[in-house]
């Protein structure tokens, strides 16, 4: 599955590529936080407490390869932080002084991922709005599920190792959604950009019942992108 991937993906790139020319082909990268989340299957109920969403950071270092005057091709390379956090709380009276307790348990994930979006531009000119749109496959490399109690402080994380291969799966694999905005600055682009992610891989693996929980998130990221030139 792992060489399959890989190696279509760097057949693709250098299929676009090479049908391309170098100097319209640009180069770039983008940084800013990803809110993860998940979808909590139905028959749980209310027997479990809801799903609250996680925010983690998120990156990436991208192409984008000209199909047309107004569509390119942009398969990045990007890590990203993917989650959930679940929150119990109540309070306790001292006295008639009611205090506050709970506690917040967040499963993070860090993900290797790779999107392969078709970049759609809607105006031409120096500032122009455009759409992104394609699948994408992840890889979870590490996580941890991180607890933290509070009352009138917060207290620091306690953090646990999460083992994959059993009933969490590391693979992910999902589509990407997005608007965005670029504006030229000298010879590149500055760009701000949203997108949402919606994973199609069951995240948790049990034998006979079906746990319906995927991943799913929404990124705000700031870019800079430049022409390559040999």
């Amino acid at each position: 599955m792992k060489r399959i991937v890989i190696t279509g993906v760097i057949a693709l790139v250098g299929l676009l590529a090479s049908q391309t020319s170098f100097a319209q082909v640009q180069i770039g990268i983008r940084g800013g936080a990803n809110v993860g989340f998940a979808s909590k299957p139905d028959f749980l109920g209310s027997l479990t407490p809801d799903f609250h969403p996680s925010v983690g950071p998120t990156g990436a270092i991208f192409l984008d390869i000209p199909l047309s005057d107004r569509i390119s091709f942009r398969p990045e390379v990007s890590y990203i932080q993917k989650g959930v956090s679940i929150k119990e709380g109540f309070e306790l009276n001292l006295g008639g002084f009611m205090l506050p307790l709970g506690a917040t348990i967040s499963y993070q994930s860090q993900h290797i991922e790779i999107p392969l979006l078709f970049k759609f531009n809607l105006t031409d000119g120096p500032v122009q709005p455009y759409l992104i749109a394609g699948p994408a496959v992840s890889y979870a490399f590490d996580g941890r599920i991180r607890t933290r109690a509070s009352a009138l402080l917060t207290t620091q994380p306690f953090d646990i190792d999460v083992n994959y291969g059993g009933t969490l799966s590391r693979w992910d694999v999902g589509a990407v959604g997005g608007l965005g905005l670029s504006i030229d600055a000298g010879v590149g682009k500055f760009f701000i950009e949203g997108r949402y992610t919606q994973g199609f891989t069951r995240q948790v693996q049990v034998p006979v019942v079906n746990v319906n929980v995927r991943n799913r998130g929404v990124a705000l990221s700031l870019g800079y992108s430049f022409p390559l030139r040999f």
